[in-house]
C-alpha cells in the first residue's frame, strides 16, 4: 500500500481563560488568523507536491528459485538505497512471479502493465520468458530489460523488439571462450550435454558451439540431451540411462552447455561414479553452473573437482560491492532461512545494476513529460560502473567489447581458483591480467595454469578414452597381404611377436617404445579379412551427433559402427579416407607404377659409341678441342719448325698434333714454356675424358640393358591389352574411374609370386603396382622387367586411427623421431635388402655437361691466358723494334694505319719486319744484306731476336737482347 507522505495532522483542543479575563482575542480576530494559516499550508503542499514524483517498475522472475531469489532481494535493496536518497522521485517495485514458464511470464507482464501501470519491466531468466515479455511491450511501449542471455544476433533482435534491452551477457561470448579452450589443447571431439526444457533447451547456444569448434578443427560428435530435473522421479537414473551411451564413444571431453545447479550436481555425482571423471578426460561448464558456485553447497563442488568453468569477471574487493554483499547477506538470510548459501552471485549484482539503470534514466529526465520512447532512449544512455563490471549499452545490448569479462575458473577441492581472462585474441586467447581488452598485456596459447585435472593428471588431458590392460587397443591388421614382407600373419604361432611379423609391424612397435614413455598404450592385433576400403570404415565412426540429432535423425541406425580402434599396415593415405579417419604421418612413399616385360637391349649398335656422352657433351669436346688447336698453332708456328711451311702443311700438322695427344701419341716437339702449358692442361683434360668414356662404354656393353614391351597406359587401353592389380586394394578402382581401364580388362591377383605366372602365360601385358610393392618386385625380378616412373603420387603409407584421436598425433611424432634417428632407414634395410642378382645393375645414363663444365673451364681459362701472355710479349717486341727501325731510317716514321696493320700480322705469321728498297739508306754499323722481293724489287726484312733467343733455349731480356741484324734474301 502506498504511505501517506503527509498526513494530517489534529490540533489539539484550546485551553481558553475564564469569562472573567476581559483581554482575550476576539472570535472574528481568530478566525482570520485560521484563514491566514490554512492559505500557507496549502500554498507549501501545492509547491512541493509540484516536485515530488512517484515510478511503477515491474519485476517479473522466478521466486522459487535461487536465481529468483537472489535477483528479488538485490531488487529491493537498490529500490530501498535509491528512496532513501532521493526527496524528489520514490520507486515502488511490484513483483510477479513467473514460476519458471514463459507463457505465465507473459501474462504476468500484462497484468503489471495494465493494473500496476508499470513504466518498465525488468527480470526475466530464461531468453523463452523474455522474448514473450518482450512482445507484450512492444505493443504496450514499454521497455524490457532482461536478465537472461540472449541466443539471438543484435540485429535481428533490435528488429523484432525495439523496446527490449539486454542486461545479460550475449551467448557467443561464452561460445568463443569455449571453442578457445578447446583449441588451445587440440582437443578434435568433443560431447555435449545439456539440460532440456519444452523451450529449446540448448538456448540456440549448440548450432553457434559447433561453427566455432570448426574454427579450431573441432567438431561435436555427441549430443546428451537431459530432460528437466523436475519431470524426473530419478535423476540419478534418469542421468545414468543417459551416460551409459556415451561407453561406446572415445572422446572424453564434455561441455556441460546449459543446467540447472540441481542437475549439475546429480550429473556430476553420476558421471564420477561411472569413471567419466577419470584421467586423460576434460569438463567444461559454462555461467549456467558457474554463476551458482559461490552459493551452491561445497559438497556438490567436490564431485566437479577438475573441471573448468567460464564465470563472469566483477571485482570483488570495491566498496560498493562489499557493502552491497554485507547487507544482501543479512536480508537473505532472513528471509530465505533454508537456502545453504547467502552469498550473492552475478544474477544477484545484474538485478541491482538493472534498478540503477531504470532509476538513473528517470532521474535524467526530469519532472517533465516522460514518454516511454524517451525512458528507452535515457536507459540506453547509461554509462557507469556497476556490481557487475561496466554497464554501457549498444544497440540495444550490453556492451563490453572492450573489457574482458569472461575468466575461466577451475574447480579444486570444495571450491575454485581463477586462471585466465579470455582475451577475445584467436591466436593468444588467455591472459592473466584483465581490463581493457586493447591494452598491452602478457597473452598465452593455453591456460597459464597450473590447471588441476581431473584423476589429478599432471599433464594435459587427451580428451580421450586410452587403452587400459582391460580394454586395450583393437588393431587391425590385413591378413592377406600380396606383398608379405609388409604384414605377415602366421597362423601357426601363438607368440604375438611372431605371429604378426612385417615391415609395417616391427615400425608400429618401435613406435609404441616411444609412447611408453610418457604413456601406457595396451593394444591387440585383429586379423582383418576384407578390402582396405573394409578396413579403412570398420574404424570410422558415426554415432548419432549433433547434426544427424538435429538434421537427420533417421541416419543414425544407417551409419557403420565402429568395431576397431585403429589399422596398422601398409594403408595408402588418400582423399576419402582422410575425411573419415585420421592418418599418421606416412612411413613410406606411394605411388602407381606400371611393370612389364623387358626385351634386351642389342649390346653393339651402330651408334652405340655416342651415348656416353650426351650430344651437348660432344658439341663442347670438339669446340674445346679445336679452340686447343688454335692456341698450340699460334704459340708456335712462328719458332717450331714442325708448324711451318704452306697453309696445308700447317693445319694438317695442327690437326694431327691435337688428335693425336686425345691418345698420348703425338710426337711433334714443343719449343715454348707457354704452348708446354697449355698441352699439360689439355692433356689432362685428355685423360679424364677418354677415363669416362671407357668406363661409360664398358659398362653399356657388359651390364643387360632390358627395354619394355610395353610404351604407354594409352597404348594398353587402345589395344584392350590385360592387366594385372591387387584386387583387395584401391588401385583397382583408381584403373577404372582414373586412368578408364575396362573391368573386364582388369585382373584381381592376390600374391606378388603370381604376377611372373600370368606375365608368361600371357595373361597380362602389364602390371600397376604401388610404389613400395614395385621396388620389393624389381628387387626380385629386375633381370626380366621393367619399370616406369610413377604414373601418379599418393599421401603414403600410414597408419588409421579414429577421428580426432590424440594417438594418431602422437604417432605421427613418433614416426618422426624413428626417421630421424635412422630407425626407419634400419628397418627398410632389414626387410628389403638389395639382392644379389639386382646388385650389380649399375647407372649406365649418359654424361652431360654438368658433370665436366668445370674441367672445361679449367682448359679454355688456361688456353687463353697463354694466348694472351703471348700476345702481349708479341705486341711489345713488334713496338720495340719498330722503334728501332725507324731510328735507324729502315721505315719512315709516319706510316698509314693500313701499312702498320699489314705489318702487324706480316710480324705474328713470320716473326719479322719488311723493308722497303728506298727506306734502306741505313747506317755502316748495319749488317745488311740486299734481298730481292718476290716481284724484283729489294726489301729488308727485321728478324724478331726474342724468337731468335726462344728456339735456342737461351734467357729472354730486352737489355740483353742481341743487336738487330736485318738480313737480305
Amino acid at each position: 500500500m502506498k504511505k501517506e507522505l503527509y498526513p494530517t495532522r489534529r490540533h489539539a483542543q484550546m485551553n481558553f481563560l475564564p469569562k472573567s479575563v476581559n483581554n482575550s482575542p476576539s472570535p472574528r480576530f481568530l478566525c482570520s488568523l485560521y484563514i491566514v494559516l490554512l492559505l500557507i499550508l496549502c500554498n507549501a503542499y501545492i509547491v512541493i507536491s509540484a516536485d515530488y514524483r512517484t515510478s511503477n517498475i515491474g519485476a517479473i522472475v522466478d521466486v522459487s528459485s535461487r536465481k529468483g531469489k537472489e535477483e528479488k532481494r538485490a531488487m529491493e535493496i537498490a529500490v530501498s538505497r535509491f528512496n532513501r536518497d532521493s526527496k524528489n522521485l520514490q520507486l515502488f517495485l511490484h513483483f510477479g512471479n513467473s514460476s519458471g514458464e514463459p507463457i505465465h511470464a507473459a501474462f504476468t507482464a500484462q497484468e503489471l502493465i495494465k493494473e500496476k501501470e508499470v513504466e518498465v519491466i525488468v527480470g526475466m531468466d530464461t531468453w523463452q520468458e523474455a522474448a514473450l515479455v518482450a512482445d507484450v511491450g512492444n505493443r504496450a511501449q514499454v521497455p524490457v530489460l532482461s536478465l537472461a542471455a540472449s541466443s539471438i544476433t543484435p540485429p535481428l533482435r533490435q528488429i523484432r523488439w525495439p523496446f527490449l534491452v539486454q542486461m545479460g551477457s550475449n551467448v557467443s561470448e561464452q561460445i568463443g571462450c569455449i571453442a578457445a579452450i578447446v583449441g588451445s589443447y587440440n582437443w578434435r571431439r568433443v560431447i555435449v550435454i545439456y539440460e532440456d526444457d519444452a523451450y529449446g533447451g540448448d538456448s540456440g547456444m549448440l548450432a553457434p558451439l559447433s561453427e566455432a569448434l570448426q574454427n579450431f578443427s573441432s567438431e561435436i560428435e555427441y549430443t546428451v540431451v537431459l530432460p528437466p530435473v523436475s519431470s524426473l522421479s530419478d535423476p540419478k537414473e534418469g542421468i545414468h540411462d543417459e551416460l551409459i551411451k556415451l561407453l561406446s564413444i572415445q572422446s572424453r571431453v564434455f561441455i556441460v552447455l546449459k543446467s540447472s545447479p540441481l542437475m549439475a550436481t546429480y550429473l556430476f555425482q553420476e558421471a564420477r561414479r561411472m569413471g567419466f571423471m577419470a584421467r586423460e578426460s576434460s569438463w567444461i561448464i559454462t555461467d549456467t553452473i558457474s554463476s551458482f558456485l559461490d552459493s551452491m553447497d561445497t559438497s556438490a563442488i567436490s564431485y566437479m573437482e577438475g573441471a573448468l568453468g567460464i564465470k563472469t569477471y566483477y571485482n570483488k574487493t570495491s566498496g560498493p560491492f562489499l557493502e552491497f554483499s554485507s547487507q544482501f547477506q543479512k536480508l537473505f538470510e532472513t528471509e530465505y532461512p533454508e537456502e545453504d548459501s547467502t552469498k550473492p552471485g552475478i544474477y544477484a549484482f545484474r538485478a541491482f545494476d538493472s534498478i540503477s539503470v531504470i532509476a538513473n534514466a528517470l532521474v535524467r529526465l526530469g519532472s517533465g513529460t516522460n514518454t516511454p520512447k524517451r525512458l528507452l532512449e535515457s536507459i540506453l544512455s547509461s554509462d557507469f560502473n556497476g556490481l557487475s563490471g561496466k554497464i554501457s549499452f549498444q544497440g540495444g545490448d550490453l556492451s563490453d567489447s572492450n573489457f574482458l569479462s569472461l575468466r575461466v575458473i577451475n574447480l579444486v577441492g570444495k571450491g575454485y581458483k581463477e586462471l585466465d581472462f579470455w582475451t577475445k585474441d584467436l591466436d593468444n586467447p588467455f591472459s592473466r591480467e584483465g581490463g581493457e581488452a586493447g591494452s598491452s598485456r602478457r597473452k598465452t596459447t593455453v591456460l597459464d595454469g597450473p590447471v588441476i585435472w581431473p584423476g589429478y593428471l599432471k599433464r594435459v588431458p587427451k580428451g580421450w578414452e586410452m587403452p587400459t590392460d582391460a580394454k586395450p587397443l583393437k588393431i587391425g591388421i590385413p591378413a592377406n597381404t600380396s606383398f608379405d614382407k609388409f604384414v605377415k600373419v602366421d597362423k601357426a604361432q601363438n607368440d604375438p611377436l611372431k605371429r604378426y611379423t612385417g615391415f609395417c609391424i616391427d615400425i608400429f612397435r618401435e613406435v609404441v617404445k616411444i609412447l611408453e614413455q610418457n604413456y601406457s598404450l595396451p593394444y591387440e592385433f585383429l586379423p582383418y579379412h576384407g578390402t582396405y576400403d573394409d578396413l579403412v570404415d570398420s574404424v570410422y565412426t558415426k554415432v548419432q551427433s549433433f547434426v544427424t540429432d538435429v538434421l537427420c535423425p533417421s541416419l543414425v541406425n544407417q551409419n557403420p559402427r565402429k568395431t576397431l580402434d585403429a589399422v596398422v599396415g601398409d594403408v595408402t593415405i588418400l582423399a576419402n579416407r582422410s575425411r573419415i579417419v585420421e592418418f599418421t604421418q606416412p612411413f613410406a612413399e606411394s605411388g602407381l607404377s606400371m611393370i612389364a616385360p623387358g626385351k634386351s637391349r642389342e649390346a653393339y649398335k651402330a651408334w652405340l659409341f655416342m651415348k656416353p656422352f650426351t650430344m651437348e657433351m660432344w658439341a663442347v669436346t670438339g669446340a674445346i678441342l679445336i679452340y686447343t688447336m688454335f692456341i698450340v698453332w699460334i704459340l708456335e708456328h712462328q719458332i717450331n719448325p714442325a708448324f711451318r711451311g704452306t697453309w696445308k702443311k700447317q693445319l694438317g700438322t695442327t690437326l694431327w698434333f691435337t688428335f693425336s695427344s686425345l691418345f698420348f701419341a703425338h710426337r711433334e716437339r714443343i719449343y715454348s714454356n707457354i704452348t708446354r702449358a697449355v698441352v699439360v692442361v689439355w692433356l689432362f683434360v685428355v685423360f679424364v675424358l677418354t677415363s669416362s668414356y671407357t668406363a661409360s662404354l664398358s659398362s653399356m656393353l657388359t651390364v643387360q640393358q632390358l627395354e619394355p614391351n610395353v610404351t604407354n597406359v594409352e597404348w594398353l587401353k587402345a589395344n584392350k591389352l590385360n592387366i594385372g592389380c591387387d584386387g583387395d586394394s584401391f588401385v583397382r578402382k583408381y584403373l577404372e574411374k582414373v586412368l578408364g581401364f575396362e573391368k573386364e580388362n582388369i585382373k584381381n591377383i592376390s600374391s606378388q609370386y603370381d604376377y611372373p605366372n600370368e606375365f608368361q602365360k600371357g595373361t597380362i601385358s602389364a602390371a600397376f603396382l604401388e610404389l613400395p610393392y614395385e621396388k620389393e618386385f624389381m628387387n626380385k625380378f629386375c633381370k626380366k622387367y621393367t619399370a616406369t616412373n610413377p604414373l601418379s603420387r599418393f599421401g603414403g603409407l600410414g597408419f588409421v586411427f579414429q577421428k580426432g584421436s590424440p594417438i594418431a598425433a602422437d604417432v605421427s611424432e613418433a614416426i618422426l623421431t624413428l626417421t630421424e634417428k635412422g630407425t626407419l632407414k634400419y628397418l627398410e634395410g632389414k626387410w628389403f635388402p638389395s639382392s644379389n642378382e639386382c646388385s650389380s645393375t649399375t647407372d649406365t645414363t649418359e654424361l652431360s655437361l654438368q658433370n665436366f663444365w668445370a674441367l672445361y673451364v679449367l682448359c679454355g681459362a688456361t688456353s687463353t691466358f697463354c694466348f694472351l701472355l703471348f700476345l702481349f710479349r708479341l705486341l711489345n717486341n713488334f713496338r720495340r723494334h719498330t722503334k728501332v727501325a725507324s731510328e735507324n731510317g729502315a721505315i719512315a716514321n709516319k706510316q698509314s694505319a693500313w701499312r702498320r696493320t699489314l705489318e702487324l700480322a706480316n710480324y705474328v705469321q713470320n716473326g719479322k719486319i719488311t723493308i722497303p728498297e728506298r727506306a734502306s739508306d741505313f747506317s755502316q754499323g748495319s749488317n745488311i744484306e740486299r734481298s730481292s722481293s718476290s716481284r724484283g724489287s729489294p726489301e729488308w726484312e727485321l728478324v724478331s731476336p726474342s724468337d731468335a733467343a726462344e728456339s735456342s733455349d737461351a734467357a729472354e731480356s730486352s737489355e740483353a737482347s742481341p743487336p738487330t741484324t736485318i738480313q737480305m734474301v
